[in-house]
């Protein structure tokens, strides 16, 4: 049985670090960026922050606040869920979905990590114990509790009756939204190599779009779970297996029938949504998702610059490379600011017009792992160490 290895894509920055490659042998020493020195035009202001739990240390995870109706939800790695009011950050309620294992013993962590995902009366989470659960928003209560195909790691994604799950091990799983039971699963194809993480799919005109470890983009047909098209958008290539990882970990984006993918160590491409055709590539690669808004693209590429490219064929309009090999997360736009975070804690505020700094924030030193959300008229983001932070500008 051959033995799969993973690579989260922080973890290849942090190796080299040390000087010493990962397969080459060859020193290869990658530095983070200095702090980039900005004279604030403006100050955010933290209007409240709790803790949730113990956050997700050194591990990976997808973990990440989400909100409805007034109501901001967060969990951590170990299994504690909590929801939280929007306004001030105090706890409506609190569940604990680690295992219990004995009168006198320690429960069993969840392993939480993809998600959190709400949609109408009901939050749903998934482990790497290869469980998703579906949650009461009003209590917390567990509605229903399935076994999806492996580890879930992307953030579930709930349309058409189904509760959309990709799995580590490259399937795509479709669970029935009222009970869980699996409808459907296709398996998308797995290299022997691969980052750790999965791309969350996106969905439209009852289809799914999802990117897969092996460099292409798939779409599904909802209701049977049937593959329509695939398109590669990454060829593996390269000397070393880490030049060769193709995955296409991010969520497609998908607007006025363009689909936008974006692979580590291959393209950002512009697809066809009705067939898969490439329309346009640029050599740009990376893991984080991309936002496209307003005929712009923005991402963050896999040595950290952030740029913004115009949608109608892929043409830079602006690089902002003062962020190199700081572990970015995915970025988002909030009050017509580009805003992404770094693994030392810091927000950087960006103008989407020249990708000039406009303003810097130190919130935690335990660093920031997943993307910032947009709550109205809050930024929401949680640290590693499980801190809920909800800023306004």
């Amino acid at each position: 049985m051959e033995l799969r290895k993973y690579l989260l894509p922080g973890l290849i920055s942090v190796t080299l670090l040390s000087g010493c490659s990962l397969f080459s042998g060859e020193e290869d020493v990658v530095k983070m960026a200095p702090l980039p020195k900005v004279e604030n035009q403006f100050t955010p202001q933290t209007v409240w922050s709790t803790g949730v739990g113990d956050g997700i240390g050194d591990f990976y995870s997808n973990l990440h606040p989400t909100w409805q109706d007034g109501t901001v939800y967060a969990a951590d790695r170990f299994g504690i869920v909590k929801a939280l009011d929007a306004v001030d950050g105090k706890e409506k309620w609190k569940v604990d979905l680690s295992e219990k294992t004995g009168f006198f013993s320690k429960n069993l962590s969840a392993m939480l990590s993809g998600g959190i995902t709400v949609s109408g009366d009901r939050l749903y989470i998934g482990s790497e114990r290869g469980q998703v659960y579906a949650l009461n928003t009003s209590d917390g209560a567990i509605v229903w509790q399935a076994k999806a195909a492996g580890e879930a790691l992307s953030r579930p994604v709930v349309s058409d009756g189904l509760v959309l799950i990709h799995t580590s091990n490259g399937m795509l799983q479709g669970l029935d939204q009222a009970t869980g039971a699996v409808k459907w699963t296709v398996n998308l194809d797995m290299p022997a190599l691969s980052l750790r993480g999965e791309s969350a799919p996106s969905v439209a005109f009852g289809g799914a779009i999802v990117g897969g470890d092996n460099g292409r983009v798939s779409a599904v047909i909802l209701n049977q779970g049937q593959l329509i098209w695939q398109q590669r958008i990454s060829q593996p290539s390269g000397a070393t297996e880490i030049d060769r990882l193709s995955d296409v970990d991010t969520t497609p984006v998908i607007v006025n029938g363009v689909v936008y993918a974006l692979a580590y160590n291959g393209n950002l491409s512009a697809l066809d949504l009705r067939s898969g055709q490439i329309l346009w590539k640029r050599e740009i690669g990376g893991v984080k998702d991309l936002i496209v808004d307003a005929g712009r693209i923005y991402l963050v590429d896999q040595d950290d610059r952030v740029i913004a490219l115009n949608a109608d064929g892929g043409v830079a309009i602006w690089r902002q490379s003062e962020l190199l090999h700081r572990n970015l997360t995915s970025p988002v736009l909030y009050n017509g600011y580009l805003v992404v975070g770094d693994s030392e804690g810091y927000l950087h505020w960006m103008n989407t017009t020249d990708g000039r700094f406009v303003a810097q924030q130190k919130l935690d030193s335990s660093g920031f792992q997943t993307e910032p959300v947009v709550a109205s008229d809050k930024l929401l983001i949680q640290s590693k160490d499980g801190e809920v932070y909800a800023i306004t500008r």
